[in-house]
């Protein structure tokens, strides 16, 4: 019995160490297949990337063999279904520009003032719920923002501002800011949380009040995660559709009127893939010269963007 015993003891003991060993080896070849999978899901993204490149710069190029690049780029006037048609951006770019401008505008202050009250005043019990609550207002549809800036918004300008007509780029600008300040707010907010309190301590401690101490040593040592939350929320600007599309009309102007109506390039992008254009016209390529100038525009923004982060970063 007792020779029984030992013999099942030490077949025990050997099972229990083989099975160690196997899930070691498992493990093993686990870990050496993290970093392939995780490479090919970053790879993924970059081709992802890469394709979407080569997608609109091959159909572009395809339109420039038709139009020339000058006047695409100087031209202000864009007839694409006239007997003789026009391909000039800029009406695009200035409708664009000026929706985003305007955005901005109402975004910008609402928003950092909104994080400083977060950041500064507010209790921890009013910060939990008001976050939140600020937050609700990105997760409602643009299609709704569209309408509300159509059948609202335009109606309540008209009480101040008669001239303005029926689809303008005003009031798609101003809704457009306020569906961008959640975002402002509460990336600002998380920059300005991130300061460490003994720098709050210390100004307070040299006579400071609570608004020179946000706006002297919290702002400056948050810059560069607000100004991030600036170019996120420009960029959001730039590239929303039903909005503008909706509220701002497809009348391709070049005009400083903020009354009058304006197509964006995202505008533009919609009505012609929602339309006849057949696909090989000229106005089918057109749409990819449009997007590649978008592109083009909101990566360049972005890199001076992160200069201008970079810099402010080394600073403080």
């Amino acid at each position: 019995m007792a020779i029984g015993s030992k013999l099942d003891n030490e077949s025990s003991v050997r099972d229990l160490i083989e099975q160690k060993r196997n899930s070691r080896s498992f493990n093993m070849l686990f870990e050496k297949a993290v970093p392939y999978f995780l490479f090919a899901i970053a790879a993924l993204s970059v081709l992802t990337t890469a394709g979407i490149i080569y997608t609109l710069l091959s159909e572009t190029i395809e339109f420039f063999k038709r139009v020339p690049l000058a006047e695409f780029l100087t031209g202000t006037v864009l007839k694409p279904l006239s007997e003789t048609p026009k391909f000039g951006i800029l009406p695009l770019v200035m409708g664009t520009i000026t929706s985003s401008l305007i955005a901005m505008v109402v975004a910008v202050p609402i928003g950092l003032m909104s994080a400083i009250y977060l950041s500064e005043y507010a209790s921890v019990k009013v910060r939990k719920t008001l976050k939140p609550l600020l937050e609700l207002l990105a997760g409602i549809p643009t299609i709704v923002y569209g309408f509300f800036a159509f059948t609202f918004v335009t109606p309540l300008l008209r009480e101040f501002i008669p001239q303005i007509q029926a689809t303008n780029i005003l009031s798609p600008g101003i809704v457009m800011g306020v569906m961008i300040i959640p975002m402002i707010a509460s990336l600002s907010e998380d920059a300005m949380s991130s300061v460490p309190n003994s720098m709050r301590e210390g100004s307070l401690a040299l006579g400071s009040t609570k608004l020179e101490v946000a706006i002297k040593v919290v702002i400056p040592a948050a810059l560069s995660g607000i100004i991030a939350s600036f170019v996120l929320g420009l960029s959001r600007a730039i590239g929303e559709t039903m909005i503008v599309t909706i509220a701002s009309g497809s009348t391709k102007n070049f005009t400083f009127d903020i009354t009058q109506s304006m197509q964006t390039m995202t505008a533009y992008i919609v009505e012609v893939t929602g339309g006849d254009a057949p696909a090989g016209s000229t106005i089918y390529y057109s749409l990819y010269a449009v997007a590649m100038t978008l592109f083009v525009f909101t990566l360049l923004m972005n890199l001076i963007a992160r200069t201008i982060t970079r810099k402010f970063r080394e600073e403080y």
